[in-house]
C-alpha cells in the first residue's frame, strides 16, 4: 500500500516541480538569465566568427549614438577601430544572460585601443540602462540611439551584436543570446584589429 502511495506521489511531484520551473522562466527574467548564462557555460550560444577575407562586407551606414554626457558618437568617426554594438534592453533575460560575458570580453581587450565597445539600450532610457550596469558592477560603456537604425543592424530583435571593421564594414551579425567571452571571439576582434590598409 505504502509503495502505490510512493509511485503515485513521484509523477505527481515531478509534475508540480515542471510547473513551477515554467512559472520561474515565465515571470522571472533574473532566472530566464541565469538559466541561459548555464547554458553558456556548457557550450551552448556560440557565435560563429571567423574572419573571411573573400567574402564582401557591408558598408556602415551613417548612424550615431549618444553616450550619459550627452556626446553624440557617430559610427563613421569610429573609422580606424573595430566596433562592437551590442542591442539590449534590461528587461531582457537573454540580453542580461550575455552582458557578463561581453563585461569579461571588454575587459580583456580594455588595453587594445583599436577596438570599441558600445552597449545601446533600445529603449532610449540611458539613465535606467546605467544603473542596470552599476547595480551589476559592469564596465560598460552604455549608448542609446541618436539616430534611425537601419535593419540591416537591427530588425527588432534583441539582443542582437554586430562588428565592424576597421574599414566601417558591416562583418558580423548575431541575433539572439551569445558567451562572447570565449577565446575565439577575443582572437577574432584581435586579428580584425591588426589589419592594416586594403
Amino acid at each position: 500500500m505504502m509503495k502505490s502511495v510512493l509511485r503515485m506521489s513521484f509523477p505527481s511531484l515531478s509534475t508540480l516541480l515542471l510547473i513551477g520551473f515554467a512559472s520561474l522562466m515565465l515571470f522571472s527574467p533574473e532566472a530566464k538569465s541565469w538559466t541561459i548564462r548555464g547554458l553558456m557555460s556548457i557550450g551552448f550560444f556560440q557565435p560563429n566568427v571567423q574572419v573571411n577575407e573573400k567574402s564582401p562586407a557591408k558598408q556602415g551606414s551613417e548612424v550615431s549614438f549618444r553616450n550619459g554626457d550627452n556626446q553624440v558618437v557617430k559610427l563613421t568617426d569610429l573609422k580606424g577601430k573595430v566596433v562592437v554594438i551590442n542591442f539590449w534592453a534590461t528587461w531582457c533575460p537573454p540580453c542580461i544572460a550575455e552582458m557578463p560575458s561581453f563585461n569579461r570580453l571588454s575587459s580583456t581587450l580594455k588595453s587594445n585601443k583599436n577596438i570599441v565597445f558600445l552597449m545601446v539600450d533600445v529603449d532610449g532610457n540611458y539613465k535606467k540602462a546605467k544603473k542596470f550596469m552599476e547595480r551589476k558592477r559592469f564596465n560598460l560603456p552604455v549608448y542609446t540611439a541618436d539616430s534611425s537604425i537601419p535593419e540591416s543592424l537591427l530588425d527588432g530583435s534583441i539582443p542582437t551584436t554586430v562588428i565592424f571593421d576597421k574599414f566601417g564594414n558591416l562583418v558580423f551579425r548575431h541575433i539572439g543570446a551569445g558567451d562572447f567571452s570565449s577565446k575565439k571571439v577575443e582572437e577574432y576582434l584581435v586579428k580584425l584589429s591588426e589589419v592594416e590598409g586594403r
